[in-house]
């Protein structure tokens, strides 16, 4: 299992926290907490990986930076 704190820029409101919990929702992860400007994820790295969680953020709406 892996824990990474991920940062999300574009994120401005509860909404933005909202749309990308559900878009995580949909992935196959063991938890997730999300706030304003990251997302902390836990998952099995065998099964998801960060392209997966990219992806997931992406569809929300927001960016993943470094």
């Amino acid at each position: 299992m892996v824990e990474k704190t991920y940062k999300i820029e574009g994120m401005s409101c509860q909404h933005c926290v909202k749309s990308v919990e559900v878009e995580l929702s949909e992935i196959d992860i063991e938890s997730y907490e999300v706030e304003l400007g990251s997302a902390t994820v836990k998952y099995d790295e065998t099964k998801v990986g960060d392209s997966d969680i990219n992806k997931a953020v992406k569809e929300a709406g927001f960016t993943i930076v470094a």
